[in-house]
């Protein structure tokens, strides 16, 4: 049975090499075996998309409360306009489950797996938008073939970062009708929760 893992490949993976390009369009990427190749289960994000404005969030008097949370959102705001990198894991471009990967890891020392299928199996799990809180890893069905297919951190009052495949870091409301009918579940990370930051 073949697997596969959603937006985002292991760093070793061969499509990372000097004709990471070249690979990418010309070849399969080895973690989908022989009948199948990443192209075939293109990301369908919102291409028109436009980013929230979170300074709501940023002014929010709870974060001279929790520097968790001030770090989280601080850190979001470092990424946001970072372009999209399919395999990407860094300023110069970045894949939706390596940006949520490099903010657990920068704000909250906990090491995510690597993929999108892999941290869907992380934490505690959240099944209503209603009952999401700041910091839990939201999940959407964006993919044929790979489910989930994307990931973000939810940010509160109904927003969520996440790398966009058309817009690359970007905030954007979970309740939008894209979002909301694609939303597959939350996962809620213990250490995360027990330093005390979520505020909905």
């Amino acid at each position: 049975m073949v697997s596969y893992f959603g937006c985002a490949s292991s760093s070793n993976s061969i499509r990372y090499s000097e004709h990471s390009k070249e690979t990418e369009n010309n070849s399969p990427s080895p973690r989908y075996g022989e009948e199948q190749t990443a192209a075939n289960d293109t990301e369908d994000l919102p291409a028109d998309e436009k980013s929230v404005d979170i300074s709501s969030l940023t002014n929010d008097e709870s974060l001279r409360n929790s520097s968790v949370k001030e770090r989280v959102l601080m850190e979001v705001v470092r990424y946001l306009n970072t372009p999209y990198a399919y395999g990407g894991d860094s300023k110069s471009g970045i894949d939706c489950s390596a940006f949520t990967q490099r903010v657990y890891s920068d704000c909250l020392s906990y090491n995510l797996p690597r993929t999108t299928v892999q941290q869907y199996s992380e934490g505690i799990e959240i099944n209503s938008i209603k009952n999401l809180k700041f910091g839990d890893l939201v999940f959407f069905n964006t993919r044929r073939l790979t489910k989930p297919g994307h990931v973000g951190i939810y940010l509160g009052e109904g927003l969520f970062a996440h790398a966009s495949s058309s817009k690359g870091v970007i905030v954007s409301s979970v309740k939008a009708d894209y979002y909301s009918s694609r939303f597959m579940g939350g996962r809620r990370i213990e250490s995360f929760a027990s330093k005390d930051t979520h505020g909905r």
